[in-house]
């Protein structure tokens, strides 16, 4: 099965998918691919799969990524080849991804994915964290909190949502549903 976790920008979703994966040993991590440069010590592979941008073109015109955005000029993307590997293995994947991602990833597998999305408990305690957290810009946050609202709206198409109000709650039901998924299937 494929466990898709996504959500807004600041909604605790990276947190939730790393308690996740430390929980259940029959996960693995989804591991993107990309067209950004490799920093030392990160591992192709394992932290993302390293391509050129022509190797990266070629797989999005022949239908081999799942879902794939550029971000700030760099190109990331899942490879089909690999999800379809761990599938065809009867493993299961974890996803961390973007909202338009995780619905490409509902529409290409809809039989094995379950779309959970981790929802903020206001837009303005979801500016509040990311002002918190002291990364970006205010024409950054700005720009996040405009696509927050386009991303809570298409909750909708989600299997589960999941409040993000303390995640000492939010973790045990997002575990709770993958339990349920892992024992008795879609």
């Amino acid at each position: 099965m494929l466990f898709v976790l996504s959500a807004p920008s600041g909604s605790g979703k990276t947190t939730i998918a790393r308690s996740i994966l430390d929980q259940f040993d029959q996960l693995s991590f989804s591991v993107s691919a990309t067209t950004r440069t490799r920093r030392p010590k990160e591992i192709d592979g394992k932290d993302y799969f390293f391509l050129s941008r022509e190797e990266f073109d070629r797989r999005i015109t022949a239908g081999g990524l799942v879902e794939w955005e550029e971000i700030y000029g760099n190109l990331y993307g899942t490879l089909k080849a690999e999800v379809d590997r761990v599938l065809e293995a009867d493993e299961h994947l974890l996803f961390d991804i973007d909202v338009k991602g995780a619905l490409s990833v509902k529409q290409i597998y809809a039989e094995q994915a379950v779309l959970v999305f981790i929802k903020p408990p206001s837009l303005e305690v979801l500016r509040e964290r990311l002002e918190r957290r002291g990364t970006d810009s205010a024409d950054v946050i700005d720009r996040r909190m405009q696509r927050s609202q386009w991303e809570i709206e298409q909750a909708e198409h989600f299997d589960h949502v999941v409040v993000n109000d303390d995640l000492s709650l939010s973790i045990p039901a997002v575990a709770g549903l993958i339990t349920t998924y892992l024992n008795h299937g879609k």
